[in-house]
């Protein structure tokens, strides 16, 4: 095992070498992958199986750390006579001496037998004094106004464990001693579960209107060089790379938006660029890159630049899924002034309340004073009166990622390191606002431990 910092925002290329062969990943893709485990086929001599390799990582804290959790019960003993039960949660760190200490209590849960209690954090130390495998037990109490709080059960469990569940879903049975002794037939006092992974969603539209130019000449935003990719396909792949890692099916939904479409001339502002009305995904990067360059033969570009009906379109797939298993980034490029600034404002604003982010890349001249306005770092988005309850959109300027050596590579990683290093927070803003926390895999800059077995 070896010990890497682990950066969202980056594309952090790892090249595992074998006397068996060598295979190339990203950090990402280990860390995106379903429990943290890749396999990876060994590639060496030609026309030889030369076996596979798996990776599985796992973040580090250390005890200085802070621990981030949430909890919920299901069909908890009925304690109270005229009602349900009003549940609450007891952590206890056990000491050297088999004796336990209490390190937290949760807030109570008033007349449920299936409580959902608020995220809380606590010092890796105050929970097991940095020993990830420390028993940590947890009783669960029904409150009472008098202070004899009824015991409904209890179970243990381990930091280590607390920590794995963020991957795979953790079902903890609450056991009464007393109750097992007395009842043959006793199962258990209900079970109590923390909360499960956030799966992201990305989602791609490009501008398709007038303004970028005909795509066939050399001046065009859109112009598609046999030698050189042009800015929307420089910024897509940039930012689409290293997002990829952390979308498991690997289906991006890509739309375009200002451009009359065949065969009778129809505008539209959310046309799925694979021609494909039914079923607008993409496969991978790539797939989105080719449906964007096989767009530009077939449509054409006109106007005006609308980005509501984009962002409506995604807010409403966010708004079937706000339980904190899914969010949504969108992913909008484009070269000139909102047409439909009223109309985005309010888009942007319910969009904010949802499990969603939009990431503008401007490309091209012009004068991007709306999107900075959208962006909301100074002053929040406001619409009708009404302020936008987070801040989900980030705008950089293409034109500001230019590398004047020509060294595109490094200047793209740059690009997309800035646009993407405000998506765990955003991530984590909306589990916040809705009671529910995300996976750690997407907190700023945690330490990745990456295991090799072949």
């Amino acid at each position: 095992k070896f010990v890497l910092d682990f950066f969202f925002e980056e594309k952090q290329n790892l090249r595992f070498d074998d006397f068996l062969g060598q295979t190339f990943c990203t950090l990402g893709e280990i860390i995106g992958s379903r429990g943290g485990r890749l396999e990876k086929t060994l590639s060496g001599i030609p026309g030889k199986k030369c076996g596979i390799i798996i990776l599985t990582a796992e973040e580090l804290s250390n005890c200085r750390d802070i621990a981030t959790m949430q909890l919920c019960a299901n069909k908890l003993d009925k304690k109270d006579f005229f009602g349900k039960s009003d549940p609450f949660l007891v952590f206890y760190r056990s000491n050297e001496d088999g004796t336990f200490t209490i390190c937290h209590k949760t807030e109570v849960i008033k007349n449920t037998l299936n409580p959902v209690w608020q995220p809380f954090t606590i010092p890796v130390r105050a929970l097991c004094n940095g020993d990830y495998d420390r028993t940590v037990k947890v009783d669960v109490y029904d409150w009472d106004r008098d202070g004899s709080h009824d015991f409904i059960g209890e179970f243990t469990t381990s930091y280590r464990e607390l920590s794995r569940g963020q991957n795979q879903f953790n079902v903890y049975e609450v056991l009464n001693p007393k109750k097992k002794g007395k009842k043959k037939k006793y199962i258990n006092s209900g079970t109590v579960s923390d909360i499960s992974l956030t799966q992201l969603n990305f989602t791609v539209a490009i501008d398709f209107t007038a303004s970028n130019g005909n795509p066939s000449q050399p001046t065009s935003l859109h112009y598609m060089s046999p030698y050189q990719m042009n800015a929307y396909a420089m910024a897509l792949k940039a930012v689409g790379e290293i997002i990829q890692d952390y979308d498991s099916d690997k289906l991006f939904p890509a739309y375009g938006f200002g451009a009359k479409l065949p065969p009778d001339g129809k505008i539209s502002h959310a046309f799925p660029l694979n021609g494909d009305s039914d079923n607008s995904n993409c496969v991978g990067i790539e797939g989105v890159l080719e449906a964007y360059f096989q767009s530009l033969r077939t449509v054409q570009l006109y106007g005006p630049t609308n980005f509501a009906p984009v962002i409506n379109k995604v807010a409403n797939c966010a708004a079937e899924i706000t339980d904190g298993s899914q969010y949504f980034v969108l992913l909008m490029i484009t070269d000139g002034v909102i047409s439909d600034m009223v109309q985005t404002k309010e888009a942007v604003v319910n969009a904010a309340s949802l499990p969603m982010s939009i990431i503008i890349v401007g490309v091209g001249p012009a004068e991007f004073d709306a999107m900075e306005e959208l962006d909301g770092d100074e002053v929040r988005v406001s619409s009708r009166g009404r302020l936008a309850e987070r801040d989900i959109v980030q705008f950089v300027p293409f034109r500001d990622y230019i590398d004047r050596s020509g060294n595109q590579v490094l200047s793209m990683a740059r690009l997309a390191k800035d646009v993407l290093a405000e998506i765990p927070d955003q991530v984590v803003s909306f589990m916040k606002s809705r009671g529910i926390e995300p996976r750690p895999a997407l907190s700023s800059s945690p330490l990745a431990e990456v295991h090799q077995h072949m």
